[in-house]
């Protein structure tokens, strides 16, 4: 229960924040130009995009040098509060001509795709015999009324107050026929629920793009436009997408299916000592009990062939640098290799972004910090960033090429390993953190939870 009162917490200040915003924030729209941008977001229920779109308009924020307040709603209020000028831009939109607002420049495109419970048809034309159902107002629904213009038996209901992730887990769980959706919303789905199978591609991506009110300011407009521009240009776009959801699609169904279900029997054998590794290096439990996952499927008996072993799946050589005589020893383990991804992450500069200097200290912990080295000096040699985990990356598997090996100081490596190794990780704290959340709303008592549920996610 330790963790859990702090999750609880933030969910009753994210509501409380929440509804502050609702009553106070958005009524009268400030002028943007005096300090302050009002920006709607999705939901926080529609995690990954709330954080990918969060992190988007703060950048915006930044170019503009004002301060960012959030609104967070469902999709089918994003537009019409735009256009009642509730808020000067709206995030993740697909062109329509329902609104009177204007569309930017499109940052991504997104397949749109049909998952049914069950066999998903394979045609179109056969999804009007199915039950299927869109949130209300989505690009999802957008998508599906162009298709039909060449498909007009095509039917579907739409939903109020409701997320193309929530009809993804009725779908999973049996309550729901068929839906719609992104093809990176299914991908990150299929983490959870491992079920849901062949989708049906229907032919009209979405270009995701920021709405503007047609009679907002024009300087405005033309500045989130610079902005697009300009964040294609210098590669944040492109890292902003790869951090949120690069790690997409790593695990088959299976694997999903097996981590969910080892959550429940093992984690919490161990979950107190990830805590303890957590307080002592300040890295997130939930990143060590995914990196022990993928090292040992939380085993403390783990041993390959090289003779790495236990829970955190040490060498020797780790082992007697971080003072343990026992390898095998849970405990000991989950600690010292805490301790020695701590270390690792301390010798990275400090000028780096947080989550780059974790990703490429997980990289250094699954090939060494000298192979790492030599991988962000060939990025450098190759006009990219070597702060960055999404550049280094492109680099690492080459450690395994001759034509490249041999001008590096350390030589050979198996460089792709440890890229699978900090995108698996990656995905497993992503997924954990997501079952946390889920936990703790289980516990809330029933009527904050159905104020949380009824206001902040629906």
């Amino acid at each position: 229960m330790r963790s859990l009162l702090p999750l609880q917490l933030a969910v009753v200040i994210a509501l409380c924040a929440w509804l502050w915003i609702r009553t106070t924030a958005v009524d009268p729209l400030p002028d943007w130009h005096q300090g302050e941008l009002v920006v709607i977001v999705p939901p926080a229920e529609m995690e990954t995009e709330n954080a990918f779109e969060t992190e988007l308009a703060e950048l915006f924020a930044q170019q503009l040098q004002v301060r960012v307040t959030l609104v967070p709603l469902p999709v089918d209020e994003a537009l019409p509060s735009l256009a009642a000028h509730r808020a000067h831009l709206a995030t993740t939109a697909r062109s329509t001509n329902d609104y009177a607002v204007r569309f930017s420049k499109a940052y991504q495109s997104l397949d749109e795709l049909v998952i049914c419970h069950g066999a998903t048809p394979d045609d179109i034309d056969n999804l009007a015999s199915r039950d299927l159902v869109v949130a209300a107002g989505s690009p999802q629904e957008i998508a599906l009324r162009a298709v039909q213009r060449e498909h007009n038996r095509l039917r579907w209901k739409s939903r109020s107050e409701t997320s193309s992730v929530e009809l993804l887990e009725e779908v999973a769980d049996g309550k729901l026929d068929c839906t719609v959706a992104n093809d990176e919303q299914l991908a990150t789905a299929r983490n959870f629920y491992p079920e849901l199978g062949i989708a049906l591609d229907i032919d009209s991506p979405s270009d995701m793009s920021w709405a503007f009110a047609n009679d907002g300011d024009a300087q405005l407009f033309d500045e989130a436009q610079l902005f697009f521009t300009h964040i294609k240009q210098d590669g944040t776009l492109r890292r902003l997408l790869d951090r949120y959801y690069g790690y997409n699609e790593r695990l088959n169904a299976v694997n999903a299916e097996a981590f969910i279900s080892q959550t429940r029997s093992l984690l919490p054998r161990y979950r107190r000592w990830f805590e303890e590794a957590a307080d002592l290096t300040g890295i997130d439990w939930k990143l060590l009990a995914a990196l022990a996952y993928q090292e040992s499927h939380w085993d403390p008996n783990a041993t390959s062939y090289t003779n790495v072993r236990g829970m955190m799946m040490l060498t020797e050589e780790t082992a007697d640098r971080m003072g343990v005589e026992n390898r095998l020893d849970a405990h000991t383990s989950i600690l010292a290799g805490a301790r020695y991804l701590q270390l690792l992450k301390e010798q990275l500069p400090l000028r780096m972004n947080e989550d780059d200097r974790l990703w490429m200290a997980l990289a250094a912990y699954n090939q060494g910090m000298g192979h790492l080295e030599d991988a962000r000096i060939l990025a450098t040699q190759s006009g990219l960033n070597p702060d960055l985990w999404s550049d280094v990356k492109r680099m690492m598997p080459l450690l395994s090429r001759p034509s490249f090996y041999k001008k590096t100081k350390r030589g050979k490596a198996r460089g792709g390993e440890a890229v699978i190794l900090v995108e698996t990780v990656r995905l497993y704290h992503d997924m954990l953190k997501r079952l946390e959340a889920q936990n703790s709303l289980s516990q809330l008592p029933p009527i904050l939870k159905r104020s949380f549920v009824g206001s902040l996610i629906r």
